[in-house]
């Protein structure tokens, strides 16, 4: 395998990771009843809608066929790829809903 070979393995791999993280974000986002797009928006206001967030939505199952995805879970990959400013907005979304089960 020559170097341009792993470069490319590299790259197409990061990119199946990525994609797995938006799943999981647009996953939970469905499992709590919220808007993906809106909590993307939130995070990151002056960028245009994610194309890859929208065809991921595609794969998304309803709440009821999904498994459940702990919220550390969903904090934790999108810190892993350096979407923080999402991360923060999930968060917030989450001590909302801890504070309104209270």
């Amino acid at each position: 395998m020559n170097g341009d070979d792993i470069e490319k393995r590299v790259i197409e791999q990061y990119q199946q990771d990525e994609n797995m993280m938006i799943l999981v974000f647009a996953q939970w986002c469905v499992n709590h009843d919220l808007n993906p797009h809106h909590l993307y928006k939130r995070a990151y206001p002056n960028q245009p809608m994610n194309a890859e967030l929208e065809k991921t939505l595609e794969l998304t199952v309803s709440k009821e066929e999904a498994g459940d995805i702990e919220d550390a879970t969903v904090l934790d990959v999108l810190s892993l790829f350096g979407n923080n400013d999402l991360a923060m907005v999930v968060n917030a979304e989450m001590e909302k809903k801890n504070s309104i089960d209270k």
